[in-house]
């Protein structure tokens, strides 16, 4: 375990811009070359590292997002190479650009910001091992000093402002520092001060780092009818644009960032109070200026840029988006005859991308880019098999775990927790909710059903027991979870675009059905990990109190579920508080009432994720295709019919005439109603676990609605599998790949179950299946 001695510094003056943190050292002499050298960088807002004159790596926004109150990540870097230009006895810089980041800079939609600091403070400890095994500390203390820079302007939300006349790189080597000056912006240096961090600890960091994962080129370039210059990437992306221009000096390139166009223009109004603009002024040098931010990001497709002194043709060639995100290893694969479908799965691909970014944020674009529980909930198992999520979302649930000891049990909307500073007046006083606060039972139960390993379970325990604590505490009378605020079936089609929580499904009943659900995994994990005995016997009490209280006042004598919605009956099969009778009942009016609404989406976030699934299980799998392969709105694929890229917040964010939503929350860059491609992994593809980890598995694709074959494979930790079938003259080909020593049970219709070990294989069937 590493024992840091360097302290948080910050400028004792405000500069008006990013700071710079420097420090010339000379390594030591006397004990030969330099054989290793790391450094170990961190902040109250996010810092870019440079030694010897370059950057110390290419990961962006360090150290990222914790809840700051009680853990600060520690990132390091291998910087061995970076010394090797210089000779024991020689001079070198070590220095930080600190930007506001999360810690310093405005965070939700209330404006305010600074949530967790009154000032960015940057943080180093570059350790040198010599030959002879001397080591050489250089740390960030009071003997340094703070520059001003470039970077003039930097929010997350806003963009961030560049000014390449104040640019001058004598910071990065030893001797004297310049601080040039130009219209209004005082060039200036001043002493710093350490930071007391208080209790807060300091954690290595063990996460995918934020970095570039592609760069995309423009595929248009026009004038829009109001006289802008708007270029299209394609793509709806999470980064921001590198730009190469040379003219005279001051000249300001404005560049605007929006997911959509709108009446042919960029459509902003989504990002509500979010600027997403970066301005860039030129130096009027003898070479071009290249611009590219570090300290923000934007969620766009779509970019407007003012001042741009060249034709159009060579903006193209000047101008590229940079893709950015968590580095997370790719593990899952689907593909389809379908080209809609796989479009779709593209999108939920892409949606995830841009929003596990440092932590699994809501949206990428607007004033808000929050960890909000309820959508990593509804998502994290689709999450789980396209990518490798162990340490990414174990990481954020010990935020979870933080956050709710500091909130007598409650784990809150979001995580980390910035809306405890800036209370949404709309959500009343915050307490557990269902699917939001159930993230802290459903997250570590997903990791552990996808990885095998029980230690995520382990770890969480004590926050899982915490929550269904807080819910037994707040059940009503009838033992009913219906007292306290339930965002409920948020997002139901049918909800006015204003009050996206006036779902039909009645909320007691989702949330009721939820608690259930997170009674029984506590129950399973506390007899799983072994000597939680008294704390499993308390939770399987707790779940049948909550399903005794829900067949006296919800289940109805005829059947139906109290508000009879299709969310209330898709809950109640998939997460198995009815009888078989009852399940069996369920379902039938679950399917009539898809088909009533015309195979159309009547879901919102509780029971999006869960209704192909209600569907298969109680027999009506052509149902559910239907559901999936529907492209009238709402549904799936309609934002693929309007040449969607990623997955959208509302089933109409952008309506039919290509106009906005009028809600004020809508955006084009969510992935929880992608939830629905775990479906398609499982039930489409064919491959689903049938012991945690994927030890053993199920191949069992279920064809259907037309589809003439099918892929999917996934990377587990026992190694790659893989499952694809066709339809080919009247039968059902199935090639499997199993890795050794796992154990593939196959179910395919018209044979008996079999057994395949490690090794590939080609299977047949009867083609039995829906029409189309």
């Amino acid at each position: 375990m590493t024992t840091w001695t360097a302290s948080f510094i910050a400028s004792d003056d405000d500069l008006g811009s990013a700071p710079i943190l420097r420090r010339e050292f000379t390594l030591d002499d006397g004990h030969g070359p330099v054989t290793s050298a790391t450094l170990d960088l961190s902040a109250l807002g996010v810092v870019e590292g440079w030694l010897g004159a370059q950057r110390v790596s290419d990961h962006l926004l360090e150290p990222g997002w914790t809840s700051y109150e009680w853990r600060i990540r520690v990132a390091s870097h291998d910087v061995t190479s970076h010394l090797a230009g210089t000779e024991p006895g020689g001079a070198a810089v070590l220095a930080l650009v600190v930007g506001n980041g999360w810690a310093a800079g405005r965070l939700a939609w209330g404006g305010g910001g600074g949530w967790y600091t009154d000032e960015r403070a940057g943080f180093a400890e570059l350790r040198i091992t010599f030959a002879d095994g001397h080591e050489q500390r250089v740390v960030t203390d009071s003997a340094w000093q703070a520059l001003s820079s470039a970077i003039t302007a930097d929010q997350l939300y806003d963009g961030e402002d560049i000014d390449a006349r104040l640019r001058d790189g004598s910071f990065l080597t030893p001797g004297p520092v310049t601080t040039p000056s130009v219209d209004g912006h005082e060039g200036r240096t001043s002493t710093v001060h350490t930071v007391d961090i208080g209790e807060r600890a300091l954690v290595a960091d063990t996460v995918p780092p934020v970095r570039p994962l592609a760069e995309i080129a423009p595929v248009e370039v026009w004038t829009s009818p109001s006289g802008a210059t708007l270029i299209d990437f394609g793509v709806n992306l999470v980064g921001w644009l590198r730009v190469v221009a040379s003219g005279p000096a001051g000249t300001v390139l404005t560049l605007k960032h929006a997911e959509v166009l709108e009446h042919d223009e960029l459509g902003t109004r989504p990002l509500r109070t979010a600027k997403a603009t970066d301005h860039f002024t030129l130096s009027g040098g003898d070479g071009p200026d290249t611009f590219e931010p570090r300290f923000t990001f934007h969620g766009f497709r779509y970019a407007q840029v003012d001042g741009w002194l060249g034709t159009p043709d060579e903006l193209r060639t000047a101008i590229t988006a940079v893709q950015v995100g968590s580095d997370l290893t790719r593990t899952g694969t689907f593909a389809s005859s379908h080209d809609l479908l796989n479009t779709f799965h593209d999108n939920v691909i892409r949606g995830m991308q841009g929003n596990f970014l440092s932590v699994p944020t809501d949206c990428p674009q607007r004033d808000e880019r929050l960890g909000w529980t309820g959508d990593i909930a509804a998502f994290a198992p689709t999450a789980s098999y396209l990518f490798d999520t162990r340490t990414f979302l174990g990481d954020w649930l010990r935020d979870v775990w933080l956050e709710q000891q500091h909130a007598d049990g409650v784990i809150p909307f979001v995580v980390p927790d910035v809306l405890k500073y800036s209370p949404a007046e709309d959500f009343g006083k915050p307490d557990a909710t269902a699917i939001w606060s159930d993230a802290g039972v459903w997250v570590p139960w997903t990791l552990y059903q996808a990885y095998g390993d029980t230690a995520v379970l382990e770890e969480q325990f004590d926050s899982m027991a915490a929550h269904l604590r807080r819910i037994r505490d707040h059940l009503s009378p009838e033992d009913l979870w219906d007292t306290v605020f339930q965002f409920g079936d948020w997002l139901d089609p049918d909800a006015p675009p204003e009050a996206p929580a006036d779902a039909k499904a009645d909320k007691g009943v989702v949330a009721t059905i939820c608690a259930f659900r997170s009674a029984t995994i506590v129950a399973e994990a506390a007899e799983l990990l072994g000597g939680h005995e008294t704390e499993a016997a308390e939770f399987r009490e707790l779940a049948a109190r909550l399903q005794a209280g829900f067949r006296t006042h919800y289940l109805l004598d005829d059947g139906r579920i109290l508000s009879d919605a299709t969310t209330v009956y898709t809950l109640a099969i998939v997460f198995e508080i009815l009888d078989a009778e009852e399940e069996a009942k369920a379902g039938d009016r679950l399917a009539e009432l898809a088909a009533q609404s015309g195979y159309r989406i009547s879901t919102g976030f509780a029971g999006t994720p869960f209704i192909t699934d209600a569907l298969t299980q109680t027999g009506h799998l052509s149902d559910a295709y239907e559901l999936l392969l529907q492209t009238e709105c709402p549904s799936w694929l309609y934002p693929v019919t309007m040449g969607a890229t990623t997955v959208w917040e509302r089933w109409d964010s952008m309506l039919p005439d290509g106009t906005i939503n009028p809600g004020e929350m809508t955006s084009f860059n969510h992935y929880a109603l992608g939830a629905v491609a775990d479906w398609m992994h499982r039930v489409v593809g064919g491959l689903a676990p049938l012991t945690p980890g994927y030890e053993q598995v199920l191949i069992a694709p279920q064809p259907g609605g037309g589809l003439t074959w099918a892929s999917t494979s996934l990377d587990t930790v026992h190694g790659h599998v893989a499952v694809r079938w066709e339809l080919v003259d009247g039968e059902l080909v199935v090639h499997a790949s199993v890795p050794d020593g796992v154990t593939a049970v196959v179910r395919l219709p018209g044979l008996a179950e079999q057994q395949l070990s490690g090794g590939t294989h080609e299977l047949r069937a009867p083609a039995a299946v829906p029409a189309a």
